[in-house]
């Protein structure tokens, strides 16, 4: 049994680690420079301190700014803002939007198999021509406007063979195809927490409420006793009293 959880944990922990290594390509691809760091930094949490960054990674509070600010035109963070009383300056905290950022991973690779197929299509019915000499690449339409000779330095085209670059084409699209299934399952596996989610928090909602008109309910038996015991007493009173 513990082997069985603990395999279960490196499984999670895995895919925690792939999830992560796929969103710091995508804030890179964004953001460029010193983006990774920070990124990791935010991983996990929320309002991080902007100036901890800065301090953690050794940068400057604009560099680090810098590189949130376009993270966060792409909606990949969000922050929240204080103002120092004394100083009057404002401190921003920033999170990390996993969800948001999956989201957007999704659309970016599903626009790279787009342009990856077309060029699957091209290399699949077109020819192609090269230079040996300037290592250039051109179609068979523009190999017959130079007459199949290289404008730069004389050189006669030859013609190149596709089948090297099909095979690397067909790998990289089966490379993002297999990111996509992945962030498709983490996307499914948010949307189930957040459906688990509003159900517990409706039970909660229920629980409390069946809870308060048992109070209710209660408190109304305790008061239709009391009134009958004082009824009573009241009667009692009024037979000795006769």
């Amino acid at each position: 049994m513990a082997k069985k959880s603990n395999s279960s944990k490196d499984a999670t922990s895995s895919k925690k680690d792939m999830r992560l290594e796929l969103l710091k390509e995508l804030a890179f691809a964004i953001a460029g420079k010193n983006t990774v760091p920070i990124i990791e930094l935010l991983y996990g949490k929320n309002n991080v301190n902007e100036f901890i960054i800065a301090k953690k990674l050794d940068l400057t509070i604009n560099q680090v700014r810098n590189v949130l600010y376009k993270l966060s035109d792409e909606g990949l963070v969000s922050f929240a803002r204080k103002k120092d009383k004394k100083k009057g300056w404002y401190t921003y905290f920033w999170t990390f939007n996993e969800e948001r950022g999956l989201v957007i991973l999704r659309n970016f690779i599903l626009k790279d198999i787009e342009n990856l197929e077309h060029q699957l299509h091209s290399r699949t019915t077109k020819q192609f021509y090269y230079c040996t000499i300037c290592t250039s690449e051109i179609t068979e339409e523009n190999a017959l406007l130079h007459n199949f000779t290289c404008p730069e330095c004389g050189e006669i085209y030859e013609l190149n063979d596709n089948t090297k670059s099909i095979k690397e084409i067909n790998s990289a699209i089966d490379k993002n195809k297999n990111k996509l299934s992945y962030i498709e399952g983490e996307l499914s596996s948010i949307d189930d927490k957040k459906v688990k989610a509003v159900i517990r928090k409706k039970k909660k909602v229920e629980k409390e409420k069946t809870e308060k008109r048992k109070e209710a309910a209660k408190k109304r038996a305790e008061t239709r006793k009391k009134s009958a015991e004082t009824k009573k007493k009241v009667v009692k009173k009024s037979k000795k009293e006769l």
